[in-house]
């Protein structure tokens, strides 16, 4: 299969956003974790009130994390550098030094059905981030005959997904986005599954 489509929409993504790469995933929650991985992540915080995927991954990780009061709009951070930006959508927004973690899930505004992608300005960052979503390996070579450095995850978009992103950019770029907010979720720690947690 051709990986082509990926590395366009990867590059065209990056271009819109202001970065200067872009690492297209499956998921923005798989970004997200990809990017504690990364990093070596062994603390974050999670505002009450977002996407239930969040503090989960942060149980899978089995860092030590708790939820804030935080009222946000259109991205939060988990940490320093790690941004939740699912429901970004800005012309040049990227912010530097960061990991802008974006979804392209239906209800987002480039709607994909499903997908994602890590915006970043580190070349040694981007190789690593492009090697643990695809399995530790490199694109279009045949697995088999490489020497696989790094441990990698299943986390990669798909080159259908990719197309379906490339047909669309052009009418999400000129389309206005809506706001999001904390408002539009639900208080997590009000939920029995980490009222039953240590964090709440």
């Amino acid at each position: 299969m051709s990986f082509k489509p990926i590395f366009d929409f990867e590059q065209s993504i990056a271009k819109f956003f202001g970065s200067s790469y872009a690492v297209a995933t499956d998921s923005c929650t798989h970004a997200i974790e990809l990017c504690l991985r990364l990093k070596k992540s062994t603390i974050a915080k999670c505002p009450r009130c977002t996407y239930i995927s969040i503090p989960f991954t942060f149980e899978k990780l089995n860092l030590d994390w708790h939820f804030t009061d935080e009222k946000w709009s259109n991205f939060y951070y988990i940490d320093d550098s790690i941004i939740d930006a699912a429901v970004y959508w800005n012309r040049n927004g990227f912010i530097s030094n960061t990991y802008m973690c974006l979804s392209f899930q239906f209800q987002k505004h480039l709607s994909l059905g499903r997908g994602g992608a890590i915006l970043l300005d580190n070349f040694n960052d981007y190789e690593n981030l492009k090697k643990m979503s695809y399995d530790g390996r490199i694109h279009n070579i045949n697995w088999a005959e490489q020497d696989i450095d790094k441990i990698g995850y299943h986390y990669y978009m798909t080159p259908e997904t990719a197309d379906l992103g490339l047909t669309k950019l052009p009418v999400a770029i000129e389309t206005e986005p809506r706001l999001w907010t904390f408002k539009d979720y639900p208080n997590l720690s009000k939920m029995k599954v980490f009222r039953n947690l240590r964090i709440c």
